[in-house]
């Protein structure tokens, strides 16, 4: 019994967390609590990934939630072992009062990049457009309209039909006002393109919708998708109200909106195109 007692005795000196072997000692008990959670988490999020109801969620949000989880755990766990161990409580409390004046400095410093991370979690949660989606944007050279071609937490990227890249940080993309054109399009509508000058602008709108209603289709929209400094490009989206459109005939189609917008005294920019099915 004095043998067995005697081995507890020192057992327990050696597991004191003022001794080196007992600072090793939790700091690996203290490692394997932390990769325990870590893996648990992980696994938690692949197996709510797989749910049907959480379909939806894009997995690049649920990796990095993971890895956001992951690092906190590991902060918190080293951050109790320090303040365990009664050399490092000093040093712990040191650098956690170095690290709250960092993630000052380094928040103030980064205000652009962390709002455009937070405005992109966001975008991946709500969902508001997806991959795919063909989007009309406020631009500072004028309006655009492009499809999402990537989708990161930072920036979203549309690319036009000119084969531009126009890149949207994702706290702008949030703030604004954004039209997703996906939700008007069916099989059976169609969108005609056409330039026409500044000072004529609004006239040819108003050709261009009498052309529509002529045609006996239904006006889906009829707005700016590009702008420039003497023309602007205007996209006229119809649909079908009773019989379907010539889409066949699309070339025909946009021939006879020309010669609706001359008939109305509109003419087409110098160097510009006439009327294109899109």
């Amino acid at each position: 019994m004095q043998e067995v007692s005697s081995f507890n005795q020192q057992v327990a000196q050696w597991l004191r967390p003022d001794t080196l072997t007992g600072a090793i000692a939790y700091l690996a008990l203290f490692c394997v609590i932390a990769s325990l959670l870590s893996r648990a988490l992980g696994a938690g999020i692949r197996t709510a990934l797989r749910h049907p109801k959480h379909q939806h969620i894009d997995p690049t949000v649920m990796n990095f939630m993971r890895q956001l989880g992951v690092l906190v755990i590991w902060i918190f766990v080293l951050t109790l072992y320090a303040h365990l161990i009664p050399p490092l409580r000093a040093l712990g409390t040191a650098l956690l009062a170095g690290a709250s004046v960092a993630s000052i400095v380094i928040g103030l410093a980064a205000q652009g990049t962390l709002g455009n991370l937070v405005a992109g979690i966001s975008i991946l949660f709500y969902r508001p457009f997806r991959l795919g989606d063909v989007l009309q944007i406020s631009t500072p050279t004028g309006p655009e309209v492009g499809t999402v071609v990537m989708l990161s937490l930072g920036y979203t990227i549309l690319s036009t039909q000119d084969e531009r890249r126009v890149i949207v940080p994702n706290s702008v993309a949030i703030s604004q006002v954004v039209v997703n054109l996906n939700t008007l399009g069916t099989a059976n509508t169609l969108t005609l393109n056409f330039w026409a000058s500044r000072s004529e602008l609004l006239q040819a709108r108003g050709v261009a919708l009498d052309f529509a209603r002529q045609l006996g289709a239904e006006v889906l929209g009829c707005f700016v998708t590009k702008s420039e400094v003497a023309a602007a490009q205007v996209s006229l989206m119809l649909r079908a109200s009773q019989t379907p459109l010539p889409v066949e005939g699309g070339a025909g189609l946009a021939q006879r909106l020309s010669d609706a917008l001359q008939s109305g005294g509109i003419h087409t920019p110098p160097g510009k195109a006439g009327p294109t099915l899109a």
